[in-house]
Parts: structure tokens; C-alpha cells; sequence
């Protein structure tokens, strides 16, 4: 059957949906470092990334109005001030788009996993392909300027061992083992993420005027600061490096870049991501301390993200998806 003859799944409508929210969020942020700016290499990643961003709209344009759904929103001209100074440096908007691609990644391969139609799966296949090759871009330059973070190196030499006893999961006290690559692995990535997200937090904080947003901002600063002190320490305590904090990444400037929902919008958005990976490393996690310091952070951010919804709900930001038919109604 052609495609025009067989109706979108709620998953597929679900995968586009947020994927237009995204990346029009993504428009306005890579307009205003292109505006502002002054690093060569930052300007072209973010041209680049501003191709593709109005690429994969245009596509899901299409494929909307071909289905006769209405697009959301998300977010347009007037959520970006391309006249604002600059708010962050280039360092920090480079190590920023390297994180958001890991994220689109993660979002593009669970819609493609879900996703029966052929020109969806499409959609989405190319968009995962367009990703790699920015994150490739990103990563070369992080790696050319000698500011890209590498997470711990273990000794080559050590040899798979069968595990015999139950302490290897339950010592909390004494001798604690040390930790093995997946758990280490897991903590650098999302201190890499959380340092990421607490430098946004502190520079939206200063163009923010709106109390309640900035009530807002100080618990998200206040559980992220938390998140990282806690996993700084478990890696400290085990002699392995911590990634570098960002604080000196953004300016003196009181003038809003982005509007205040987007800035919203984008500090929820991220504590919704860090639940999901707080959740995966807990559950492949072998030591009964990093499966409790990570539950102890998913309840830090559901609670940020409690908070967020009902903010957003109260600033009418919150857009509807579409709604399955009310069969009662209809009966």
C-alpha cells in the first residue's frame, strides 16, 4: 500500500511532534550564536546545524499537511533576539552542541524504532544520519581546540573475572570495590551533561526577570548542584578524574537572548532527559551506593519537572498533542 493510504500511529505522530518543538527550538538558539558569535569554527558548526534544522521542519511540514494535522507551535522569530550580546562564550556553545547531538541521537533512534510506516522510518533514518555527521563535526572540533573531556581511562591489562560473591554488589561500608567501566562510564556522562545544563541554568538566571521563572531556576540550580557534588565525589573517592565545571563560560550580559518560555522549555526539557539517564545507569549500575545516589537524583528531578509542568500549564505554554477519539462522546 502507498504510503499516503495508511494513517500515522500515534507513535509516529508523537516522534514528529516533539521532534518540530526541538528543533525549532534549535533554529532560534543556532540564529543567535550565529549572530553573536565571533569563532569561525563556532559559526560554520552552527550554520551547518541550522541546514539540517530547517531541513528535517520542511519535512515534517510536509508530511502534516499532507495528513491534514495541524503543526504545534513550537517556537519562531519571536522567541530569539538576535540584537541580545552574547550570553555564553564559543567554548561553551561548542561543548553545548556536541551534548544536544548525543540527546537527538537518543530521540531520532526511539521514533525510528517505532515508526512501520516507510517514508517516516525514512525521515527519521536520515535524521539519525545528519546527526552523526554533526556530532563528528563537533567532536573534531572539541578535540582540535584540546577541550573535549574524555571520561577515565582503565588499565588494558585487567582480565574478566566470574563474579562469586555478593559483596561485589552490596558492600557500602569498608572496602568498598572499586567501580567497574559501566558505572564510571555512566557517572562522567551525565556530570558532562548536568555541568552542561547547570552553565545554562546560571546564564538564564541573569536575563530572567519573571519571579516565578527564577524561583524556578533556583530549585533546578539547587538539585543540579546537588547531582553533581554527589557523583563528583563518588569518582574523587576513587582517584578518577571529574569533568572540568563551566562556570567561567558565560558573560555579564542582563539582555534575554531567548524568550522566556523557550528558556523555560529548555531547562525542563533537560531535567526530563537526565531522569532517563539517571534511570538507565541505575538499573545496569552493580554497586548498591550508585543505584541509591542515582534513585536519590531521579527524585531530585521529578520533582524539578513537577514544578516545571505546572509552571508551564500556568504560562499557557503547554501545547496539546493530538487526542484519541472519545469513543463515549461518540456513542
Amino acid at each position: 500500500m502507498k504510503n499516503k493510504e495508511i494513517r500515522l500511529t500515534s507513535s509516529e505522530i508523537t516522534g514528529l511532534w516533539t521532534q518540530y518543538i526541538q528543533t525549532t527550538m534549535s533554529t532560534c538558539i543556532s540564529k543567535h550564536v550565529i549572530a553573536t558569535s565571533k569563532d569561525p569554527e563556532t559559526i560554520s558548526l552552527f550554520k551547518f546545524t541550522l541546514g539540517l534544522s530547517n531541513k528535517h521542519i520542511k519535512k515534517i511540514e510536509s508530511i502534516f499537511e499532507s495528513e491534514k494535522l495541524e503543526l504545534p507551535q513550537g517556537f519562531t522569530e519571536e522567541d530569539v533576539n538576535l540584537n541580545a550580546p552574547p550570553l555564553f562564550t564559543a567554548k561553551f556553545w561548542l561543548i553545548y552542541i556536541h551534548d544536544m547531538t548525543m540527546h537527538g541521537l537518543a530521540g531520532y533512534t526511539l521514533s525510528f524504532s517505532v515508526a512501520a510506516r516507510k517514508d517516516i522510518r525514512d525521515h527519521f533514518y536520515e535524521c539519525i544520519n545528519d546527526t552523526m555527521d554533526l556530532y563528528n563535526k563537533s567532536i573534531d572540533i572539541l578535540l582540535s581546540k584540546d577541550i573535549y573531556q574524555r571520561s577515565p581511562y582503565f588499565s588494558t591489562e585487567n582480565k574478566s573475572k566470574p563474579i562469586t560473591e555478593m559483596k561485589y554488589f552490596l558492600e557500602i561500608f569498608g572496602n568498598k570495590r572499586p567501580l567497574n567501566s559501566m558505572e564510571t562510564g555512566n557517572i562522567y556522562f551525565n556530570l558532562k551533561k548536568s555541568i552542561v545544563t547547570k552553565t545554562l541554568i546560571n546564564g538564564f538566571k541573569q536575563v530572567i526577570h519573571d519571579s516565578e521563572i527564577h524561583e524556578f531556576l533556583d530549585h533546578c540550580l539547587k538539585a543540579i548542584s546537588k547531582n553533581i557534588d554527589v557523583f563528583t565525589s563518588v569518582l574523587a573517592e576513587e582517584n578518577l578524574h571529574t569533568p572540568n565545571l563551566l562556570d567561567g563560560e558565560y558573560t555579564n550580559s542582563n539582555v534575554a537572548p531567548f524568550s522566556e518560555k523557550l528558556m523555560t522549555f529548555h531547562i525542563g526539557f533537560l531535567f526530563h532527559l537526565a531522569s532517563t539517564y539517571y534511570a538507565s545507569a541505575m538499573v545496569t549500575s552493580m554497586r548498591i551506593d550508585i543505584i541509591g545516589h542515582c534513585d536519590a537524583a531521579i527524585i531530585r528531578d521529578l520533582k524539578i519537572i513537577s514544578f516545571f509542568g505546572k509552571l508551564m500549564l500556568k504560562k499557557g505554554w503547554i501545547e496539546s498533542l493530538p487526542l484519541a477519539d472519545d469513543r463515549k462522546e461518540l456513542s
